[in-house]
């Protein structure tokens, strides 16, 4: 079993390199109709994506699809500008599950948006291609639609059928409107995206295993199936970073997202759901027992909340409950055995993980065992879906000490409830470079508190590649991805990492963690003015840990690391000048230079024979600076850097006295 510190990157990786392979809406209608049965289309590509040699994007067209409701046409009718320049406001659902038949029906009263700068006489809306659009009605209204199969491996199939809406009246700039929306379908689990690039079939459900099934539901929403309604750009696996960069623009979008659900499972006598789960968060359970005859029936509700960076999910199984330290571990029960290695894992973190993030009520985290004991892991807020198998203590408490670090998180970061009536005012909680970058941050302290400093500072290393090849040379060269508005895992989770290992050697430990404590999005009024949830945060953060400190000076750190993306710095040694002084002490000069864009505080350590002797130092960007050391004895090496600071090569910095060279 593969145990994953930081699951977001789990899939991503995995579907990189996939062939290789072995983190305000109308009220919905009182009375919802039944579902209907799904309708069997044998519908076929008509639009097809893909790159030519020179990176651009080549459409095909061909046969139309077949079986949906809706006009079928033989090319799609809205673009990719159109894609984008609709967004989503709220969504209210009405989610039907018949697992027996793998079947899905939905009825969601949906708010849609023109973000765009010119009126949109095109609505496109995207589900499953496993999905089929019945019915789309307006102010009570039924509309025509055109309806058309896309290539996208934002689903698991691979395709989405997109209903597009021809409007009589555009949509003008930042208006509204609420449409009425009903589909269904089977899902069963599908590989199909993985399978097209040459991933063996059985493989590839080992990382696509969403789909509705009797003991087993999970759908983990935009990137591996899309269950609810979308607009998004079709992006294609080995098409570079396309489609990650798309599905980090969604979970960023969704962001502030007005969101309510009302979730009926029906099962057979004798198969009721104990555990359900949306958005990563537990439900109560209403249960309405069958007979032979009558399916049973299990209810739940999601009051309406906001959403944080998440794809939206629904996941419901037939699992046992198994309680350890704030932590509720679902488990099937040929894994029962291994049970108690995971609840002493949770046993031996929480104390830790509660040192720094202190004894607030935060959410239970959820762990939820998965059908497969080789299927892989997934993560969203306080809950981890994975195998639950044996392992070694030291897997399961670096696999606990970053999921029971999301739970304390999570509790200021989703389901917030929604007590503002304006759009314009959504707080989505802490922002995902917080999330995700904390929980990050305490599994590399958890290594660091049970196998030392360097081990620690090993796996940082292992991350920084990825890291510099993902960020710009200067900042002239493209704006980057700035932490707040990140969307890809490089950044709100390697970089993220990084920026607070940084911040513990600038402020202190003391510091960092009084500010991890007392930070609350829901007091930062610069928060609460954006439409993204995430422009107030370095501000407030900051200010947190200045407070706490002795360090008052910190704009420069997050003004370079936080609130703009200027890449990373690159350190030189340039070179060293020992003077002998008196009482055999020897006093080191020591010039170094930094020729990126970001400033960067770094140590800097003299070595004698029997000692040495460490400062901090702050080489500006684009600049140079001298550093005098002074150390009993003959020095014998200087070293910039120890690895807490990422640089576009490498993170540390040895000159021994007599070298021509840097090391």
């Amino acid at each position: 079993m593969k145990f994953v510190s930081a699951p977001p990157m789990a899939l991503a990786a995995f579907l990189a390199a996939a062939a290789a392979l072995s983190s305000q809406a109308q009220p919905a209608p009182q009375s919802t109709p039944a579902p209907q049965a799904p309708q069997q289309g044998n519908g076929k590509v008509i639009f097809s994506r893909s790159t030519d040699e020179n990176g651009q994007t080549v459409s095909t067209t061909g046969p139309a699809a077949k079986g949906a409701a809706g006009t079928m046409v033989s090319a799609p009718v809205a673009d990719d500008a159109e894609r984008r320049a609709l967004a989503f406001a709220a969504y209210d659902l009405d989610v039907r599950l018949r697992p027996l038949d793998e079947h899905l029906a939905v009825r969601a009263a949906v708010t849609v948006r023109n973000n765009g700068n010119s009126p949109l006489t095109h609505i496109p809306l995207q589900i499953s291609s496993s999905l089929d659009w019945e019915r789309i009605r307006l102010r009570g209204r039924d509309l025509a639609f055109q309806v058309a199969t896309l290539n996208s491996d934002a689903d698991h199939t691979g395709q989405l059928h997109e209903a597009t809406l021809i409007l009589a009246d555009p949509l003008a700039p930042g208006a509204t409107l609420q449409l009425d929306l009903t589909y269904s379908g089977a899902i069963p689990p599908s590989g199909q995206r993985l399978v097209n690039i040459g991933t063996p079939a059985d493989v590839a459900l080992l990382s696509d295993w969403d789909g509705v099934g009797l003991e087993f539901t999970g759908l983990r929403g935009f990137g591996n199936v899309v269950w609810y309604p979308v607009s998004s750009v079709p992006a294609i696996l080995g098409d570079g970073t396309r489609l990650f960069d798309e599905m980090g623009e969604h979970k960023l979008h969704m962001q502030g997202v007005r969101f309510k659900l009302r979730l009926t499972d029906e099962f057979p006598t004798g198969h009721a759901p104990t555990v359900a789960l949306v958005n990563g968060r537990p439900l109560d359970l209403s249960i309405t027992a069958g007979n032979e005859e009558i399916s049973g029936v299990a209810s739940a509700t999601v009051d309406e909340v906001k959403l944080g960076f998440e794809a939206p999910s629904i996941f419901v199984a037939i699992r046992k409950p198994v309680e350890a330290t704030h932590t509720t571990i679902w488990t099937l029960p040929i894994d029962e055995s291994a049970v108690p290695g995971w609840s002493s894992a949770a046993t031996e973190v929480n104390p830790f993980i509660e040192s720094w993030l202190g004894q607030r009520a935060g959410a239970k985290l959820q762990i939820l065992d998965l059908p497969d004991s080789d299927d892989a892991p997934y993560e969203t807020g306080s809950m981890l879906a994975t195998p639950i198998r044996a392992a070694t203590a030291e897997h399961l408490d670096g696999a606990m000490a970053h999921a029971l670090a999301h739970a304390y998180v999570a509790a200021s970061k989703q389901n917030l409830p929604a007590s503002h009536p304006s759009d314009e005012d959504m707080s989505p909680g802490t922002p995902e470079w917080l999330d995700e970058g904390v929980a990050s941050f305490m599994g590399t302290l958890w290594l660091e508190k049970q196998n030392g400093r360097t081990r620690a500072l090993e796996s940082l290393e292992a991350e920084r590649p990825a890291l510099a090849l993902a960020e710009p040379t200067s900042p002239g060269e493209s704006p980057g991805q700035p932490l707040a508005d990140a969307i890809s895992p490089v950044y709100y989770r390697t970089k993220a990492t990084y920026v607070l290992w940084m911040l513990r050697d600038i402020a202190g430990d003391a510091p960092l963690s009084a500010a991890l404590r007392a930070y609350d999005p829901a007091k930062d009024p610069a928060l609460l003015s954006t439409k993204t949830g995430s422009g107030g945060a370095a501000g407030e953060f900051e200010r947190l840990i200045e407070q706490a400190g002795s360090r008052h000076d910190l704009g420069w750190f997050f003004a370079d690391w936080v609130d703009a993306d200027k890449g990373l710095p690159d350190l030189a040694i340039d070179s060293v000048f020992p003077t002998p002084g008196e009482s055999g002490n020897t006093l080191v000069g020591v010039n170094l230079s930094n020729s990126g864009y970001a400033s960067a505080e770094i140590p800097v350590t003299v070595r004698s024979e029997g000692t040495e002797v460490t400062k901090r130092v702050m080489v500006p960007a684009r600049g140079k600076t001298i550093q005098r050391i002074l150390i009993q004895g003959q020095p014998t090496a200087v070293q910039a850097n120890d690895g807490t600071v990422p640089e576009t090569q490498a993170s540390v910095h040895i000159k021994a006295f007599g070298d021509a060279g840097d090391n």
